[in-house]
């Protein structure tokens, strides 16, 4: 998309009055430094990570409980990761709290400073673009370019870009630089974060109330409310797998790991299949079984969904002789609770003894 030659001049002008609206007008957050302090890297960072797939509403309500458990990121680095994952549960995408325990141990081994560029803070794990450019600006004032959704809705209706997402990104992007001022990064990242979660919102544009509406080429061509535009989403994939409700006599309950890499990495769970498209047969299911016992279907399905399929569980029940040494731990019903069990895997649960007679009951 060719980039309009009066952009500098209309981000010239929209730049100031936004950090003019932004000083009025500002969110009040945990994480954010109060007017005219600087704000915490690690706070920053932590804070970005928990609002990846999660709303503000959300993270405001738990960011204080989080810091309290772990005030500094040598206190995150020093915490076992299954803690770490425990106080995660709330968040989804657990790969996010895995990275983040990776990332804080590597800070914490170069003196509990983080990098103060964009270049720097990509090096450490699960940092990416969006991230580094958000630490880079609200922490340390580097004119970095912060763009999420807010922030794209935002340029694209002020820019009256077009072109569906996610195509129209690289011109977003080239027009959000365009706005960005050399000083006051951060708040100018914030400012535009702020109006599209409160003015420039998805539906319905309080555009009256807009410091930008003068210049937003978008609402004067009456379009405003159509942008950014987007294409179809095709259908999620639907795939099955099986999960395994093992109980001993004493009604302990079996659970196991899962692999760091892929979906659900490191977590814990009900011992369970791959995820596949084709539905499993009974000899599969047998042969996939983490121990050799009768096992019996349990009415109705777990239903989940995540980012690109949604998932079928059937869950399998059986009792486990004392003498059969499964590969995992056991852990009473009771128990479940303190283990860092997936969304996924608490329906599971939740399945399981609703519909076994005295599960999980000596």
């Amino acid at each position: 998309m060719r980039i309009p030659a009066d952009t500098p001049d209309l981000a010239a002008r929209a730049a100031p009055a936004l950090l003019a609206w932004y000083d009025r007008h500002r969110r009040t957050l945990p994480w954010r430094a109060p007017p005219g302090g600087r704000s915490d890297p690690y706070r920053v960072w932590v804070s970005e990570v928990m609002l990846q797939q999660t709303t503000v509403a959300t993270v405001a309500r738990a960011f204080a409980g989080f810091l309290a458990r772990y005030p500094t990121v040598e206190a995150m680095a020093a915490a076992p990761l299954d803690d770490v994952l425990h106080a995660w549960q709330g968040f989804g995408y657990y790969a996010r709290a895995r990275n983040m325990h990776r990332a804080a141990r590597r800070v914490a081994a170069l003196g509990g400073a983080f990098p103060d560029t964009e270049e720097g803070l990509r090096a450490l794990p699960g940092v990416g673009a969006y991230i580094a450019a958000a630490v880079a600006a609200i922490a340390f004032d580097r004119p970095a370019t912060v763009v999420d959704a807010n922030v794209e809705r935002v340029v694209a209706r002020l820019f009256a870009v077009r072109e569906a997402l996610p195509g129209a990104r690289p011109a977003i992007r080239r027009h959000a630089a365009a706005l960005t001022p050399p000083e006051r990064a951060g708040d100018h990242a914030q400012a535009m974060m702020d109006l599209g979660a409160t003015i420039c919102t998805p539906r319905a544009p309080r555009c009256l109330l807009c410091p930008l509406a003068t210049f937003c080429r978008a609402r004067a061509a009456g379009i405003a409310a159509t942008l950014p535009a987007k294409a179809a989403k095709a259908a999620r994939p639907l795939r099955h797998g099986v999960a395994f409700w093992a109980v001993r006599p004493d009604g302990a309950v079996l659970l196991r790991r899962r692999p760091e890499d892929g979906l659900l990495g490191g977590m814990m769970e009900v011992p369970t299949t791959e995820f596949r498209e084709r539905p499993w047969t009974a000899a599969e299911v047998r042969a996939a079984a983490p121990v050799a016992i009768a096992w019996h279907p349990l009415g109705g399905t777990v239903r989940h969904g995540f980012t690109h399929f949604s998932l079928e569980l059937t869950v399998m029940a059986g009792r486990v002789p004392v003498r059969a040494r499964p590969s995992g731990v056991w852990s009473t019903v009771e128990a479940l609770g303190d283990h860092a069990l997936p969304t996924l895997m608490k329906k599971v649960v939740r399945h399981a003894l609703g519909n076994v007679p005295g599960a999980g009951k000596s």
